[in-house]
């Protein structure tokens, strides 16, 4: 099997894992979002720690790298539970497609703060992604316009979050870095999960503490399929989450999407599609100049 069949292969199980990871947050029910991120955030700490100690580095990455990895796991962690409380709130296939504008918002991000220059079809791609948002918010500037806006900031904070990481790039082992993170979130939601606490049946527990084991899964999948593949070349098939969010809407919570959303779905997208066409040919060409 080629690298970029096991590329695609470990971007659509990781697109399972982040789809399930979101499933099981809404199935857990009437818990505090705090508590909920907590919960999920910690099994991914205990696993990412495995990783840590059995490779032998550091648990919390290098000294010149600390600003980056603090700055990376706040923003990260604003942005789960913005997202979760989108997830809460809405229906999951509309949440985790807001969510998805994060490419789009990485690249403004880029240019602003990495100097990278944004080209045309890239800031096309973007204004049609974000004319796909408005077909799945359907705005209407009322109270259940919040879980909405809770979902598009939830992409920027991630959008800010990966950011960073492109400026950490292989500075930090992922693993290291995942665990970074979700100790920062565990610690930093704690009081706020203990001021506000709301006890659990032993389904809820079973219900976040998978949720914790699936988004372990997605990050690590996620991080291990660009090891095999350049994003260029395989990012297209992590948008697998919102087909996989839309069955499981339907299957699990008998919510189906309405049209306007459907129309969304697709304008955001087709606006990835041609994105991801265009950086593979942008990319064959200084291929061939060199």
């Amino acid at each position: 099997m080629s690298n970029r069949n096991k590329g695609i292969i470990l971007l659509l199980i990781s697109a399972f894992g982040f789809s399930m990871m979101a499933a099981l947050v809404k199935l857990s029910g009437d818990v505090p979002t705090v508590q909920k991120t907590l919960f999920r955030n910690l099994v991914s700490a205990i696993i990412a720690f495995g990783f840590v100690m059995y490779n032998k580095e550091r648990l919390f990455g290098k000294k010149e790298n600390q600003k980056l990895l603090l700055s990376r796991s706040a923003l990260g962690t604003i942005g789960m539970v913005l997202f979760f409380y989108a997830i809460d709130n809405l229906v999951l296939s509309d949440a985790d497609m807001l969510n998805k504008l994060s490419p789009f918002l990485l690249i403004i991000f880029s240019a602003i703060f990495l100097k990278e220059k944004a080209r045309l079809y890239q800031i096309i791609a973007i204004i049609v992604a974000f004319i796909g948002t408005l077909f799945i918010i359907k705005p209407a500037f009322s109270v259940e316009f919040i879980p909405y806006l809770s979902g598009i900031f939830s992409a920027v904070f991630a959008a800010g979050a990966y950011t960073l990481l492109r400026v950490l790039g292989d500075k930090e082992k992922f693993y290291t870095i995942v665990f970074y993170f979700s100790f920062f979130t565990t610690v930093t939601l704690l009081p706020f999960t203990i001021a506000f606490y709301e006890p659990m049946s032993l389904k809820q527990w079973v219900y976040l503490l998978s949720a914790g084991a699936f988004a372990t899964l997605g990050q690590f999948g996620l991080t291990i399929a660009y090891k095999f593949a350049p994003a260029r070349e395989i990012s297209i098939f992590f948008y697998s989450t919102v087909v996989y969010s839309a069955l499981i809407s339907i299957i699990l919570f008998d919510q189906v999407p309405d049209i306007f959303s459907i129309l969304g779905y697709f304008t955001i997208f087709g606006a990835s599609l041609y994105m991801f066409l265009r950086n593979n040919k942008e990319a064959k060409k200084v291929e061939a100049a060199q």
